[in-house]
């Protein structure tokens, strides 16, 4: 009788254990499909939408400071702050206004910039919260989260000094910008979003610690 009681806990044990399993892997099943889909409908958008400010408008490309029409990207360029538009063509993601796309290849992102912040918009995509502008003279601070599992800024942890970034907007300009400063610091710290760029656009990108208790900050500059 003994051994039969035993039996029964053991199946029980058993049957508890292979149902937590299962609804474990059903779970990061989900959510491994659902990052996939958030992943993939960015790039997607940000690949239309280079395509499309490149074929359909006359722009300017630019790597640090070579363009291939020969024309100074910073030529006419004004610093004003919150102007985060700064471009022709407005075009929107999943219902909201973009202000350009950004491309990390160290960690494989690729996402479209919405115009402002709000709860929604950044748990949709990275967004703009402070500045000159898009490709414009003078710092522009980009935020996103960072949910420890790939989405948005997670990875930027693994950023290093001299990596690049490249940023196009509405009208087409897609700039290189390169790493030059990393580092943690409180989430009320915003001494460093007025700083003297030299005349060139910078950027700025803000996100949680793995831990939440304090900012991650990526800064960058065109060479």
């Amino acid at each position: 009788m003994f051994e039969s009681k035993y039996s029964k806990v053991l199946t029980v044990i058993l049957v508890i254990v292979i149902v937590a399993i299962v609804g474990l892997l059903g779970f990061l099943a989900f959510d491994f499909i659902q990052n996939y889909l958030v992943t993939n409908d960015a790039a997607n958008f940000v690949e239309d939408f280079n395509g499309k400010v490149n074929s359909d408008e006359n722009t300017t490309v630019a790597d640090g400071n070579t363009e291939t029409n020969n024309e100074n990207p910073f030529n006419g360029l004004e610093t004003t702050n919150n102007n985060n538009s700064g471009n022709s063509t407005q075009r929107t993601y999943k219902g909201f206004g973009v202000v350009g796309t950004m491309r990390i290849p160290a960690t494989n992102f690729e996402y479209p910039i919405l115009e402002k912040v709000t709860k929604k918009s950044i748990e949709t995509a990275v967004a703009f919260q402070w500045g000159a502008g898009i490709n414009q003279v003078g710092n522009s601070v980009i935020i996103g989260h960072n949910y420890r599992n790939g989405l948005f800024f997670s990875n930027n942890k693994k950023l290093q000094i001299g990596d690049k970034i490249y940023i196009t907007d509405n009208s087409g300009t897609e700039m290189t910008y390169t790493i030059y400063d990393k580092f943690e610091t409180s989430d009320s710290d915003t001494s460093f979003y007025q700083r003297d760029t030299a005349g060139k656009p910078e950027v700025t990108l803000s996100t949680c610690t793995d831990d939440s208790s304090a900012r991650l900050i990526i800064l960058a500059r065109v060479e």
